[in-house]
């Protein structure tokens, strides 16, 4: 049995940040095998802790979120905080934090103080519209910044008002690329042998809009703007969501030239292939429309688990569009242990997404539950050398 903790074994992250996006990057560093301090304001701690869904009043976001983190409680807006953060930042290899920019430069706690501390450090910082510019200063929020990023624009049907994604999308896209970005860094550091730390930043807006390459290189060649309409619209044909006759709902995509042929081929219609109306995406996407009745009518007279069976042998790409239920009896999710269990304190075990990516010689794992508040601070304090007095005193002075 492989007893690895993951490939960034040995990092130390310090997690200052709140909410979504960037405590999202520390946890999948700490997925990968990073240690992760979080560290969070006295009795009352990440706003996290207080967002739903719940049961018996426990919040069921956080243990997903949350596992393979400690937890220490520690008021940096105090002088005593402060001195106490870094120290914690002597030995860290990452800060993650997500304050307004100039905030922790105000509180003496900004990179030029820290890197005084830890030349080595990488600070990874998360911001509503990043760290310049005039929107800098801005308070930013994970649904405003995906309308600000483009991608809200494009979501829902042309008759319709624009349709913001059913959960925060943008917050967890930009936590992987923060992630990302903090890794690089450290292989900078690390592989390359500069020794140095470096600050990493992104606006929550910037991820996403990093994934719109079609539509600024449509805009600016073009001079087209486009509009909403459900799935990839302008991008390939055919392509929808389609209606089973059992009355299920399924999605397929053509994106390829040979996707095309083996679906015309699945449908018993050899001739489409050849046919001038659809015999390139360009010509397809022309007549779209045509196209569209002949694959609803296909679809429609096909039961869900039958069209599967069928396509897949085919190899047309089509997946069912599935509901959390699906996704928890189904065998390739259990296959990929994409479905995990954790402790927990009060509700015993909670079950949250699994580890991914997978490594073949370091993989990671969930190592430990995700922490009540302030569960580590004695310890943590006293790995950093406060004594069983200081430790009481900062207690008192409402520090920790």
């Amino acid at each position: 049995m492989n007893t690895s903790n993951g490939p960034l074994t040995g990092i130390r992250i310090i997690d200052a940040s709140t909410v979504l996006a960037a405590p999202f990057a520390a946890s999948l560093l700490g997925d990968m095998g990073a240690e992760v301090i979080k560290v969070e304001l006295p009795h009352t701690g990440d706003p996290l802790r207080g967002l739903g869904p719940y049961k018996e009043e426990e919040p069921l976001r956080w243990p997903g979120m949350s596992r393979n983190k400690q937890s220490i409680t520690l008021d940096i807006r105090q002088p005593e905080g402060q001195s106490v953060f870094k120290e914690l930042i002597k030995d860290a290899d990452i800060l993650i934090e997500n304050f307004r920019p100039k905030t922790l430069e105000r509180w003496g706690l900004g990179y030029e103080d820290l890197k005084q501390v830890n030349p080595r450090l990488v600070m990874a910082r998360q911001s509503g519209y990043g760290q310049t510019g005039p929107y800098a200063e801005k308070a930013g929020f994970g649904t405003p910044a995906t309308a600000f990023s483009g991608y809200t624009y494009l979501q829902g049907f042309s008759d319709r008002h624009p349709v913001s994604p059913a959960f925060s999308l943008m917050d967890y896209i930009s936590g992987v690329f923060l992630a990302l970005g903090t890794v690089s860094a450290l292989y900078n550091r690390d592989a390359l042998g500069t020794d140095k730390g470096q600050v990493v930043e992104l606006g929550l807006y910037e991820a996403m809009f990093r994934m719109m390459d079609f539509l600024v290189a449509e805009y600016d060649q073009l001079g087209k703007v486009r509009e909403r309409a459900p799935m990839l619209h302008g991008h390939s044909s055919p392509a929808g969501t389609y209606s089973t006759r059992d009355d299920h709902w399924v999605v397929l995509v053509c994106s390829t030239q040979r996707t095309w042929e083996r679906l015309a081929e699945a449908m018993g219609r050899e001739e489409l292939i050849t046919d001038p109306s659809y015999l390139t995406n360009a010509e397809r996407m022309d007549n779209d429309e045509d196209l569209q009745q002949i694959v609803r009518a296909f679809i429609k007279s096909h039961e869900r688990d039958a069209l599967q069976q069928k396509l897949d042998h085919y190899g047309v790409p089509i997946s069912p569009i599935m509901s959390i239920k699906d996704i928890f009896e189904n065998e390739q999710y259990q296959a990929r242990e994409n479905i995990l269990e954790v402790e927990h304190p009060r509700l015993g075990k909670v079950k949250v997404p699994g580890v991914v990516p997978k490594f073949s010689e370091t993989p990671g794992r969930i190592r430990h539950r995700a922490p009540d508040l302030g569960e580590h601070t004695t310890s943590i304090l006293a790995n950093l050398g406060y004594s069983e007095e200081q430790i009481t005193s900062l207690k008192e002075n409402g520090v920790v």
